[in-house]
Order: structure tokens, then C-alpha cells, then sequence
């Protein structure tokens, strides 16, 4: 199924001309924060490279790196949002990814008028809003978000690869992988692991610790 914009075009008919579609990436990971992407697209335009736009998880990273850059470069505005492992240790997952969406929604740089989100709502958004099941599968914008969030995201864990050294960050991006939970039980937990999350949980209740290069 390709995304389009019946959800937008809907909504530009009512008036409604900068309409933002949100989504977040990184809830399952052990690693890294929670990241959101928000999106407003011209209305009506047509980009050739739209065509080829899907959920971020049916695309392949170098389609998703050019992807973005056409985003970056023809959406009217882009925001990103992340929210640290500390944070989603201290309040949860579901209101790290709600502050995640709040946080790319004020980053762009046009403030919009309605906002579509995969799934979600935003309980502390005072612009109308929508949550759509399946929104990054059927939404243009919603799906433009996922991978801005996602390249982004990504980008950062590969930076973090060099800071811990042994977790794998470039390949497994914080998720948890063969390769991951073995060095969890190699080298314990670092700075930007989940502590809440039972696999961190459980290396931090063995007793591993990291030493003072993985801290």
C-alpha cells in the first residue's frame, strides 16, 4: 500500500493548509532515545520523488537517506524530537514519545494547523488533531515524518557507535539484536542504555557493570 494524500487533501478542503503529520521511531530499542519526526508539505504539490515514499520500516536505509534529503529540501517545514534514556527511564515510554512528537511539532519552523499522527493523540496539543491507525501506511505526510525521525535517529546512533565502543550502535541502532545482548552481557550497561528495560535491567542485576570507557 502506498501513502497519499486523502487524509491532507481532506483537510485542505476544509481550510485547513498547514497540516503536519507526526510520527515516532525508537520505541523498542535498549539503546538511544525515542525520536519523532513532524512534516508539512505543500499542499498539492507534486514531487516525483513522493512516489516513492513509504513507512519508514518497508524502506531500505540508503532509499530512507535519500528520501530525507528531498524532505529536508521541499517540505515547507521539518521538525525533529528526541527525548533522552534517562527520561524515558524516569516517565515511560508513552510520555517520552508524546514529548518526542510535542518537541518536533514546536521545532518547525511554521507553525501548523492541523495535525495528523500515526495512532497517537497528543493530550497536551492545542491545535486540532487526529490520530490515524495505520498513518504512516496511508498518509504522505505521516509517512515523510517516519523517515526523517528515522534517519535522523539512526545518524545519531552511528555516532554514538564511536562514544561506546562494543554495543554494535552502527549495525543494531539500539535494538535488541543477538549481537546486542551479548555485548549487554560482555561490557553491562552504558549511559544511553534503558535501564527500565528488562534486558538492561537484568544485565544491571547481574552485577555487570561497564567499565569507565563505556560510561
Amino acid at each position: 500500500m502506498a501513502p497519499t494524500f486523502a487524509e491532507e487533501a481532506a483537510l485542505w478542503c476544509q481550510g485547513f493548509k498547514l497540516v503536519a503529520g507526526v510520527d515516532e521511531v525508537g520505541r523498542g530499542p535498549l539503546a538511544g532515545p525515542v525520536a519523532a519526526g513532524a512534516v508539512i508539505l505543500p499542499p498539492r504539490r507534486r514531487f516525483g520523488w513522493l512516489d516513492y515514499v513509504r513507512d519508514s520500516k518497508e524502506l531500505s536505509p540508503a532509499t530512507r537517506e535519500e528520501l530525507a534529503a528531498y524532505i529536508w529540501r521541499d517540505a515547507l517545514a521539518v521538525g525533529i524530537g528526541f527525548v533522552a534514556p534517562a527520561i524515558i527511564d524516569e516517565i515511560g515510554i508513552v510520555k517520552a514519545t508524546y514529548q518526542a512528537m510535542m518537541f518536533a511539532i514546536t521545532e518547525l519552523a511554521r507553525a501548523p494547523e492541523y495535525v495528523i499522527i500515526d495512532f497517537l493523540s497528543l493530550p497536551e496539543l492545542a491545535l486540532p488533531q487526529r490520530g490515524i491507525i495505520n498513518g504512516d501506511a496511508l498518509s504522505l505526510s505521516i509517512a515523510c515524518a517516519s523517515i526523517v525521525a528515522k534517519v535522523s535517529r539512526d545518524r545519531l546512533m552511528m555516532e554514538n557507535d564511536g562514544r561506546y565502543e562494543g554495543y554494535g550502535f552502527a549495525r543494531n541502532k539500539g535494538y535488541s539484536t543477538p549481537e546486542h545482548r551479548a555485548a549487554l552481557e560482555r561490557l553491562g550497561p552504558c549511559s544511553i542504555h534503558r535501564h527500565s528495560y528488562a534486558p538492561v535491567r537484568e544485565a544491571l542485576e547481574t552485577g555487570s557493570a561497564a567499565d569507565t570507557s563505556h560510561a
